[in-house]
């Protein structure tokens, strides 16, 4: 009778123990508990996310996690500037918690970082100068063109240019939104790819010299989801943010917060997950 009870109770410590493992807070939650901030890291991305006076987080994305962060009760919020290529290695690096910086869900992203649920679907599309002269729609016509294309260094657009018979030499990379208007308004370029959301804020900042292309033109495959990305160790976190986006997600107060910046009921996501999403993508 003793040893049998012996060998439940120790049966059950192990069972004790293994449920104790799996409830092991992340690194961000230890970061919490102990007072720290959630760092949100992101670039200069507008509208996506971007910062404004002493680094205030703007952006439809910021709003949007920030709005999710306050709904589950977390107002301790440091931002950290960064560039667009330094996103991801920063997460790794541990210089911040979380990646609000407008990121499409990839499935080479996806090997690197634990997206949330996705927050906005949206296509990419070009910059070209204004009449768009070399009729530029797709990245098959940079190709069958021989064109020069320019993008964000760590952009989406590098990838899907490639998988649509773009060659290396045709492709310019730089840091940024900034860059890439220079270099079509300048003639060095003869279109510039990123999302469409950011290629209006681009349009509309270039004094009439370039304007958007159709994002319609593109291939479907260019239509890309949109997540908060976190570091893997942070699952549990994860958990806790999707619980709390769900009613948050299109509801009338992230409407309200993000309308300022051109998101609208058309940019909400479809039903598919993440884990379809980086399986597709």
């Amino acid at each position: 009778m003793k040893k049998t009870f012996l060998k439940t109770l120790a049966v059950a410590g192990v069972a004790l123990g293994a449920s104790a493992a799996m409830a092991v807070a992340g690194p961000l939650m230890d970061r919490i508990d102990s007072g720290k901030s959630i760092r949100i890291g992101f670039a200069n991305e507008v509208p996506w996310a971007y910062p404004g006076d002493n680094n205030k987080p703007l952006g439809f994305v910021n709003a949007y996690a920030i709005g999710v962060l306050h709904k589950m009760g977390y107002t301790n919020i440091e931002p950290v500037v960064t560039d667009w290529g330094g996103l991801i290695p920063g997460l790794q690096a541990n210089r911040f918690d979380v990646i609000t910086g407008g990121m499409y869900i990839l499935g080479t992203r996806c090997k690197n970082v634990t997206f949330s649920e996705p927050m906005a679907k949206v296509a990419d599309a070009f910059i070209v100068p204004t009449g768009n002269p070399k009729g530029v729609g797709n990245y098959t016509d940079i190709k069958d063109k021989n064109l020069m294309m320019v993008t964000g260094a760590g952009y989406n657009t590098i990838e899907q240019a490639k998988k649509d018979g773009v060659k290396d030499s045709q492709i310019m990379a730089v840091p940024g939104p900034t860059e890439i208007l220079a270099a079509v308004k300048a003639g060095r370029a003869d279109a510039g790819a990123g999302t469409f959301f950011t290629s209006q804020a681009l349009a509309e900042k270039s004094g009439g010299a370039v304007e958007v292309t159709d994002p319609n033109k593109m291939p479907d495959d260019t239509k890309n989801w949109v997540g908060i990305g976190f570091r893997h160790a942070d699952a549990d976190f994860v958990k806790k943010f999707n619980a709390a986006a769900k009613d948050y997600l299109g509801s009338p107060d992230m409407m309200k917060e993000v309308a300022q910046y051109g998101y609208t009921k058309s940019v909400l996501p479809d039903d598919h997950s993440t884990d379809w999403v980086c399986q597709h993508r």
